[in-house]
């Protein structure tokens, strides 16, 4: 693990001593050295490996990988607009996005509750320099001052209760495995205190009416910002939650019932919120909400297969919503714009991409055999083990998924096609390698969908 991350600090003086010519190239190949080798490690390690420095296990090791894997990604969805501008914003912007991503994996590998508040806060600063510096938009300020109070308004619970573990317990190493249940005994309102504690990870995520922030903060974004925002940041709220979840026992859950009915209800109107968007990238982030919301229904439920469907959820989600930004960006690198109706027609010039509109939309949709359908058919069983009434409600969220995908892709790829598309400059072969690699660990987890479970 120590050699991943020397490796990732290595990456630092490649952006400093890059010449021009060739520092995109050297540092996407030193990012895609990065991903295979912590690929190798994972297998060799087998999700198994502990010390005082990392904590590598069936939670943190598929998320960790995720992480690795977007880092390139990032970098060549980058490279056509960042390449006009001059030379030393370029090295800016590919530091502060190494940074973030550095500081998104420690948060993920690291066993001490503390250093994990800190790695997770740390991520919101280069998240925030990512939305107000590069963002496209004027409103850009306005999102990244969302995105700050937002997440310091959550911090503030969850660093009183880690303060008042440490002086229970006297550490904070082996409370995030093992000795987390001797807190449940010291509450007489268990759901409340979840709720408290959760706070900064269900803003993270983000739960239903906490979730205000997103959308302003994936609309001002460019494109490697909203693609490790929906990728890997998102998921810090979600790992949250399920690391430190030993803390709710299953009697409990109808102590948390309030906060399962919003997360319900979030599934349900944020998927019906997107049949009304007209911004392409509003429409994903809505989209990123309702899956976010499975993945709490599924942690409050605590049961081992609700725990194996969050985990798949959040892995599949961190690839698909990742690459549809992708998709998003490349229709605005060439029209300037989100509105869904100005992009209609464009499978009649762009077949090829059409092709990877509809693969990534019926990923999204959660199509067999795909990871999305294994992962909603787990939160679906688990849910219906707990409340077939709610499994029946929660399962129009299926119809409501359905409707806004086929939205999409009829409101972008068919259609007349408008005058104002037709000299359009064609796809480059980055693009396509983008997208594919996005797809291609999901078809690889269909055969073997157990790393995640």
């Amino acid at each position: 693990m120590l050699m991943i991350i020397s490796a990732w600090i290595s990456l630092f003086p490649t952006i400093i001593l890059s010449p021009q010519k060739h520092l995109w190239t050297l540092v996407t190949s030193q990012g895609f050295f990065l991903t295979f080798f912590s690929l190798a490690w994972i297998f060799l390690q087998d999700f198994n490996f502990a010390n005082s420095l990392f904590l590598i296990d069936k939670i943190s090791g598929p998320l960790a990988i995720l992480t690795c894997w977007l880092f390139p990604l990032t970098i060549l969805a980058s490279q056509s607009k960042m390449c006009l501008e001059p030379i030393t914003r370029q090295r800016t912007y590919i530091a502060n996005i190494t940074f973030l991503q550095l500081t998104t994996l420690l948060a993920f590998t690291t066993p001490d509750l503390m250093l994990f508040f800190i790695f997770f806060e740390a991520s919101l600063v280069p998240t925030m320099v990512v939305i107000t510096r590069w963002g496209a938009q004027e409103r850009r300020l306005e999102a990244g001052m969302y995105l700050a109070f937002y997440t310091m308004l959550g911090a503030v619970p969850l660093m009183i209760w880690i303060t008042k573990f440490y002086s229970t317990h006297g550490s904070l190493l082996p409370s995030l495995t093992h000795t987390l249940h001797v807190t449940q005994a010291l509450t007489s309102y268990p759901g409340l205190f979840w709720a408290t504690y959760n706070a900064a990870f269900l803003i993270k995520l983000p739960i239903y009416c906490l979730h205000l922030w997103l959308p302003k903060a994936h609309v001002e974004a460019p494109i490697a910002g909203s693609m490790i925002l929906a990728g890997t940041l998102l998921k810090l709220g979600g790992y949250g939650i399920l690391r430190t979840s030993p803390l709710l026992q299953e009697n409990n859950l109808n102590q948390t019932l309030f906060i399962m009915l919003i997360a319900i209800l979030g599934i349900l109107a944020t998927a019906l919120l997107c049949l009304r968007q007209t911004d392409l990238k509003s429409l994903i982030a809505m989209s990123s909400v309702s899956h976010m919301n499975l993945v709490v229904a599924a942690a409050l439920i605590s049961s081992p297969w609700s725990y194996s469907g969050a985990m798949a959820m959040m892995i599949a989600h961190g690839l698909t919503s990742s690459a549809l930004f992708c998709l998003a960006n490349t229709s605005y690198e060439r029209t300037n714009s989100r509105t869904m109706i100005l992009l209609r027609g464009t499978l009649t010039i762009f077949p090829l991409a059409g092709a990877w509109w509809l693969i990534i939309m019926l990923l999204n949709m959660a199509l067999p055999p795909t990871i999305n359908f294994a992962a909603e058919v787990l939160i679906m069983v688990s849910l219906y083990n707990w409340s077939p009434v709610a499994f029946l409600i929660v399962a129009l969220n299926l119809i409501f998924t359905t409707a806004y995908t086929l939205y999409v892709l009829w409101s972008t790829q068919r259609g007349p096609l408008p005058n104002h598309i037709k000299t359009l400059f064609p796809y480059q072969i980055r693009e396509h390698l983008l997208f594919f690699l996005h797809i291609l660990p999901g078809l690889l987890l269909i055969l073997n969908p157990e790393f995640i479970f």
